[in-house]
């Protein structure tokens, strides 16, 4: 409900004083402050992340505005001018009106409301929850009053572990256990949740995207890469400097830059830490740095030599007949100048000729002609394709948009060898023909039927040959992340449901490779796609298990290992993996678009170049 604000100026302070003694204004408790003395914010913040007083109501909580949010989750944030000497407690709060805030920067209030713990994205989400107080009454005693100094955030503020361990009695959460703010960077950054902080100038790691957020790290040399990036390289390096920026003014008064990843947030940046749900922990600006270009440029890989096969796979996010010739365009010239036109492309979200609308269309034949005449016109080859349609709405992915994986090859380099007549619920298998693994279906699908692809992508698998001899291809697109907790859940390590469909997908592909490998042991098996894990995940364990598969991306050095930057994360979820038999190999992750706020897709394309 909106709040009731009775404004009044330094003038009138005092007089504000003894009305709220004698009861006559809005919020007042109708008794003075020195019979009874008023909560302060860091005893309702408490020493966990759950207020002590969660469900109670306060009474002329005071403090000064230090940020007013006008736009999505309405409200103020105020802070207390007389801390206590606990670290562990925060000194600001959240006020929800719920309507557009009455009050500005620098007034001295007091409210009066309902103490309570909102989770961003409901409960069932896993994310930690905002203290705050709802239904506030407002009182204003004076205006213009300066903001309390901010708490600077900056390297060596933020401790290098990053969670406690959940508490083993309470479903592993970290909620009940008290803030270690000195011992691991999510206390840390809890015992600051409401008050205002600043950073000075940081790197850019995530860059600017469509919800006018970006993020940077307070830790320049943390897990860094030579683009500017920091890298997730395990389930224990989560980055602990990373912070989200977003601006409390409005874009339609202030655009918000644009930045990529290496830039920097130069100046100071300043405004109430908030937690948000896409991502946690953000500094809502109130004053936002300068972003100073560092130059980044799209990577571009080297063509392959006339011995070389140049084998890439390529997410090209959810692509159909509706989007702009512009995105066609740009992910064509992607293809030719950036990929150096691979010889086979496995596309993952190639959607059906209708896109999302879910008219029962499954038939990708006009996204495919777009497409592929695109290459051409930017002066790439005359690719031709094979892929199997899938049932509809059966394969996961946006309602009515049918996506799948979709092979191009240049038919001038490649051949591709049809065999069967396969369709969505027909699964290939393999056959031994004049010694050599033979696919009894080409194109065609791996297992269809398995548990293990529901509403989800069936992995595609195709034979190729090049200079006679025969390579197999199988195109995948693994489920995704969807319904994992994030990196600053309560829950610590946080529940990673998605990883279990996962898991008996990569086990499927392996067994299937393994069957490949029985007809012909030095067959030559290429697996490929938006694996949609990490190459030091259980998904990737398991599609490597007995030794028939490497993930080639480890061949890169660390700093290099990623294809996609979440959250200012650059991680792996793009893979190409190969069979024993494939010995040498050149292997490029070619960022081209997770690193920037202009984007064609949110994933970098894989090249891999190998002499059969």
């Amino acid at each position: 409900m909106p709040s009731s604000v009775v404004p009044r100026t330094h003038a009138v302070a005092a007089l504000v004083a003894a009305a709220l003694a004698a009861g006559l204004l809005a919020g007042s408790t109708g008794a003075s402050a020195a019979e009874n003395p008023s909560v302060r914010i860091h005893d309702i913040q408490g020493t966990t992340r759950i207020s002590p007083l969660a469900g109670s109501q306060v009474a002329d909580v005071p403090g000064i505005v230090t940020g007013v949010r006008t736009y999505g989750s309405r409200g103020f944030w105020i802070q207390d001018t007389r801390p206590d000497d606990d670290p562990a407690t925060s000194e600001g709060v959240f006020v929800y009106t719920g309507s557009v805030p009455t009050v500005s920067v620098g007034d001295d209030v007091l409210v009066s409301g309902t103490v309570g713990e909102y989770v961003p994205g409901g409960t069932s989400s896993g994310n930690q929850s905002v203290t705050q107080i709802s239904r506030p009454t407002v009182t204003v005693l004076s205006q213009g009053n300066p903001v309390p100094a901010p708490v600077t955030v900056w390297a060596w503020s933020v401790p290098s572990a990053y969670a406690p361990q959940g508490d083993p009695e309470d479903g592993g959460s970290i909620n009940g256990r008290t803030l270690r703010p000195r011992s691991y960077a999510l206390d840390y950054y809890e015992s600051l949740e409401g008050t205002n902080i600043r950073i000075g100038t940081s790197r850019v790691v995530g860059a600017t995207n469509r919800y006018a957020e970006l993020w940077v790290t307070v830790k320049p040399w943390e897990h860094a890469n030579l683009r500017g990036g920091t890298v997730y390289g395990s389930y224990g390096s989560q980055n602990t400097g990373r912070l989200k920026v977003q601006s409390l003014t409005p874009l339609a008064e202030r655009p918000f830059p644009d930045a990529n990843v290496g830039d920097l947030l130069g100046g100071t940046t300043e405004g109430p830490l908030d937690f948000n749900q896409y991502g946690g922990y953000t500094l809502a600006a109130r004053t936002l740095g300068t972003v100073h270009d560092r130059g980044l440029r799209p990577e571009r890989t080297r063509p392959q030599r006339s011995g070389e096969l140049a084998v890439a796979t390529y997410n090209v996010e959810n692509l159909d007949p509706s989007d702009p010739q512009e995105k066609f365009d740009a992910l064509a010239r992607a293809v030719v100048e950036n990929l150096a036109s691979p010889d086979i492309l496995a596309l993952e979200e190639i959607q059906d000729d209708t896109g999302s609308r879910n008219d029962g269309t499954v038939s990708a034949e006009r996204t495919l002609t777009m497409f592929t005449d695109a290459i051409k016109a930017a002066g790439g080859p005359a690719y031709e394709w094979r892929a199997v349609d899938p049932e509809n709405n059966q394969d996961g992915g946006q309602p009515g948009g049918n996506i799948r994986q979709v092979f191009l090859f240049n038919p001038e380099r490649v051949s591709f060898t049809d065999r069967g007549a396969a369709d969505a619920t027909t699964a290939t298998g393999v056959v031994r023909e004049r010694g050599r693994a033979a696919l009894t279906h080409s194109p065609g699908r791996i297992d269809p039927a398995n548990a293990a692809w529901e509403d989800s992508r069936k992995p595609l698998a195709g034979e190729f040959s090049f200079r006679g001899r025969p390579v197999i291809v199988i195109a995948n697109h693994f489920a995704s992340k969807g319904g994992d907790e994030s990196l600053t859940s309560h829950h610590q390590p946080p529940n990673r449901t998605s990883e279990a469909q996962r898991l008996l997908q990569a086990q499927t592909v392996n067994t299937f490779v393994k069957d490949v490998l029985a007809a012909e042991r030095r067959a030559r098996v290429l697996v490929v796609g938006d694996i949609n894990d990490f190459e030091f995940s259980g998904t990737t364990r398991a599609l490597t298990d007995g030794g028939v598969l490497h993930a080639a991306i480890t061949s890169l050095p660390r700093s290099e290992r990623y294809s996609y930057v979440y959250d200012g994360n650059s991680q792996v979820l793009d893979q190409i993996l190969t069979s024993p038999a494939i010995r040498r190999f050149a292997y490029d992750s070619v960022h081209i678009n997770a690193e920037f706020a202009d984007q064609n897709s949110d994933h970098d394309p894989q090249v891999l170049r190998f002499r059969p």
